[in-house]
């Protein structure tokens, strides 16, 4: 369904109810997606896991991803020169912010009528919620920020590898081609430890690129992401319970940008699973929801005992 958030038209998508046989409001957990993936990429066997747990689960597509409003007009920028100017220190001018994302993220909360969420974000999205914390502490009940990074400067580059998958292109402008390279970089970030099945990966990857496929809002979400100098030292800021949880085998956002956000926030918990990559593999959801759903379920008793103590 479509809601307007943050002034923008946004892709939402709900599971479970949102109350329980009682009428009670189920505590709810908000999914942020990552760097040009839509929220078709959440594996169904995690949200499964959250609804099973009791939890209104809420997924959106990020602005310029997805059925999501795209920003075409703000133009295609040029990621050599984007990339260099941030090694050289020099200000990147992006289309948008992700400060302007989270409060994409909060839009959608308060187009839901939602006054608080768990919020649960990887890669990309695991940076939006981190700025969900920090701008709107009273919003975000917990935080999981999955196989992501703080932004500082002086962390660890991807490998060249995966360097190379992520800038490279399609070899035509084909759906086939589209597909071939999506797989390619998948295959190459994805976690050595824990098997996917191809024709499975496949599928999935055929899906989302049926329902959107936006190469020029990815490039405008890597430059938010090259510009956002400002997150490391805001970090100290966030309250919320917060659990990290990273790859050891992280071949894109190596295993130290997980481990310098959970230094930078206060009380935060990491968790780090071997053979992990940059994916969420049968395997990795298998190991990742047992930590998480005790990380939520954690949180919620903390809150409803803090409110229960204010009556």
């Amino acid at each position: 369904m479509k809601i307007r958030a943050n002034g923008i038209m946004m892709e939402v998508e709900t599971s479970g109810a949102a109350s329980d046989a009682s009428g009670q409001a189920r505590p709810v957990v908000l999914l942020i997606m990552g760097l040009g993936m839509q929220l078709v990429a959440w594996p169904s066997t995690l949200i499964d896991a959250l609804v099973d747990e009791g939890f209104h689960v809420v997924r959106f597509d990020n602005r310029d991803a997805g059925l999501s409003q795209h920003f075409d007009a703000a133009g295609t920028p040029n990621l050599l020169w984007e990339g260099l100017k941030y090694k050289l220190g020099w200000r990147t001018k992006p289309a948008y912010t992700l400060q302007d994302m989270a409060a994409d993220a909060l839009g959608v909360m308060d187009g839901l009528q939602i006054s608080r969420a768990h919020v649960v974000g990887v890669s990309m999205g695991g940076m939006i919620a981190q700025w969900m914390a920090v701008l709107s502490p009273d919003r975000v009940a917990s935080l999981a920020s999955i196989m992501s990074s703080s932004g500082a400067r002086g962390l660890p580059p991807p490998k060249p590898v995966a360097t190379r998958a992520m800038l490279g292109r399609p070899a035509n402008n084909s759906k086939a081609a589209a597909i071939e390279h999506t797989m390619k970089l998948l295959k190459t970030i994805g976690s050595p430890g824990f098997a996917t099945d191809e024709a499975e990966l496949r599928a999935r990857v055929t899906l989302a690129l049926e329902r959107a496929y936006h190469p020029r809002g990815i490039m405008r979400q890597m430059v938010a992401v090259v510009s956002d100098t400002r997150r490391p030292a805001a970090l100290a800021r966030i309250a919320a319970p917060t659990l990290v949880v990273h790859g050891k085998a992280d071949p894109l956002v190596p295993l130290a940008c997980g481990q310098d956000t959970a230094k930078r926030i206060a009380g935060a918990r990491l968790e780090t699973i071997d053979g992990m990559g940059h994916d969420l593999a049968p395997g990795v959801v298998q190991r990742l929801m047992p930590p998480l759903i005790a990380h939520i379920h954690s949180a919620s008793r903390s809150l409803a005992s803090q409110q229960a103590a204010a009556v």
